[in-house]
């Protein structure tokens, strides 16, 4: 059997020498540290799915935010305990609703039309020699406008006046013939003939003598067609002939052109519905404004004047018209106005702001706000508009308040903030006690033996808080400062606001 050789003794160790090292073998990690880690993975994986809700809920989320809002959970969420839900409070702003007189007006594109238009032609044939009128001027009837040469007819009357004086002298002769002729048949010394022929001789010259004088007044009203007069008071066109030419009754263009401009009619088609109505009160008084092109002038004042008798087929309207006094001038002959007819007058109706009335499946409706900073939906009947008014016809009261800024985030019992409201005391004292106690406590023996002793100091918080300082006043009428500023802004405008506030909001997150 082999044996094994004894080994050398070993050698005895040297001092100088260095240690002997040993291989490292992996240390097993704790149960504690275990727990501490999936801790701090849990909250990691809260933290990041918080953030993905909150970039999928921005407004709610920013509104829950909000410092002081009331209902907020400690660490900053909303609580569900008030009106509302899991939201909170939503600023809002709102109008009260009022009494007003509301004109109910019909509005029409109408055409300015004169009471009369006249082409001045001349009655006589003629050479031109005096135009007496300005282009533009403001004639009276009967004043003189132009002549025309008027000797050929002052030598045409003198030939009448001679062809009647002459005429008139063979009819006297006739006369006193036909008074001999009686005579000698009353004492049988002529014919009975002979004295009816001198007596229709007689009636003859007599029709003679009137043809003379009717000619004669044709002469004499041949010139004084010479002198060419206005027919008409009104407004004189441009000219359309000068002095020297020949001018007659076949003339197209006339003389001059007057247009009477006062007063001065519109008409305007007016619908068929409305047309008994209008028929019913045309003798009642009915206020007409005309209107410039752009709706923002006023030219005149006028009344409602006439209705025409059949309705146009085409159209389904009526022409009606209203008179103008035009004293200014404003309306011109064919100018495009538009005419606001005054049907009548709503008395002491409600009224609030068009941004106050919401449009949803079952109607129209309005949030009321009510004492208690809440608001109630209420269903109502829109009535007329006036300007950036509408009346209600039922289900507003007078004095009540309408929410007309920040509606489209609220909902049936929601509660809301007034701009320059003060933020609660008690509100504060939980946030800084859900802030103290939220996902961030530290997990340490330390921290946690801290965190009760920092209990009773946010426990007295309201009770502390309840009269503000003056720093917190100051906070307050700065907090109101910008709330009405915010107001002020355009809908872009606050829209970029909010994105800007939310995006702090989901930075701040992840270091608490």
């Amino acid at each position: 059997m082999p044996t094994t050789p004894p080994r050398p003794p070993a050698a005895p160790p040297n001092p100088n020498d260095p240690l002997p090292t040993t291989p490292s073998t992996p240390r097993k990690l704790s149960r504690r540290a275990s727990m501490i880690g999936t801790v701090l993975a849990l909250l990691v994986a809260g933290g990041l799915a918080w953030l993905a809700w909150d970039l999928t809920r921005p407004e709610q989320t920013a509104s829950m935010q909000r410092p002081g809002a009331p209902g907020a959970r400690p660490g900053g969420a909303a609580g569900a305990g008030g009106p509302g839900g899991a939201r909170g409070a939503t600023t809002v702003g709102f109008a009260v609703a009022e009494a007003a007189d509301i004109p109910v007006n019909m509005e029409a594109l109408g055409t300015v039309v004169p009471q009369a238009t006249v082409r001045v032609r001349p009655q006589v044939n003629g050479v031109l020699t005096q135009v007496l009128f300005k282009e533009g001027q403001q004639v009276k009837k009967g004043q003189l406008l132009a002549t025309i040469d008027p000797r050929p007819f002052e030598m045409a009357l003198q030939q009448a006046i001679g062809q009647r004086m002459r005429d008139e002298a063979q009819l006297a002769a006739a006369r006193v013939t036909l008074e001999r002729f009686e005579t000698l048949l009353r004492q049988d010394s002529i014919a009975r003939q002979e004295v009816d022929t001198q007596r229709a001789t007689v009636n003859q010259l007599a029709a003679t003598v009137v043809s003379s004088k009717a000619a004669e007044g044709t002469a004499r009203l041949n010139l004084a067609y010479t002198r060419i007069t206005a027919p008409i008071e009104g407004r004189v066109g441009l000219r359309t002939v000068d002095v020297g030419n020949q001018v007659g009754q076949s003339d197209t263009n006339g003389v001059a052109i007057i247009t009477k401009l006062t007063p001065i009619d519109v008409e305007f088609a007016v619908p068929q519905d409305n047309a008994s109505w209008l028929q019913q009160n045309a003798g009642a008084f009915m206020e007409v404004k005309a209107l410039d092109r752009t709706r923002t002038t006023l030219l005149d004042t006028g009344v409602f004047a006439s209705l025409d008798n059949q309705i146009d087929t085409t159209t389904g309207t009526v022409r009606a018209k209203a008179r103008f006094n035009n004293a200014r001038l404003q309306l011109f002959p064919s100018q495009f106005v538009n005419v606001q007819l005054q049907l009548r007058v709503i008395r002491n109706a409600v009224v609030v702001p068009v941004s106050a009335v919401r449009q949803s499946g079952s109607g129209e409706f309005v949030f009321v706000l009510m004492q208690d900073r809440t608001v109630k939906q209420r269903q109502v009947v829109r009535g007329q508009m006036v300007g950036d008014r509408v009346q209600i016809v039922s289900g507003l009261q007078l004095g009540e308040r309408v929410i007309t800024e920040g509606a489209d985030r609220l909902r049936d019992g929601a509660r809301v903030t007034l701009p320059g409201d003060t933020p609660g005391a008690p509100g504060g004292a939980r946030q800084r006690r859900g802030a103290a106690s939220g996902p961030a406590a530290p997990a340490s023996g330390a921290s946690a033996a801290a965190a009760p002793a920092q209990v009773p100091r946010a426990a007295a918080g309201p009770a502390a808080a309840s009269p503000l300082p003056p720093a917190s006043a100051a906070a307050s009428e700065e907090r109101a400062r910008r709330m009405a500023e915010f107001m002020k802004l355009s809908p872009e405008e606050r829209e970029q606001r909010r994105r800007q506030r939310r995006e702090a909001a989901g930075n701040s997150t992840p270091s608490q």
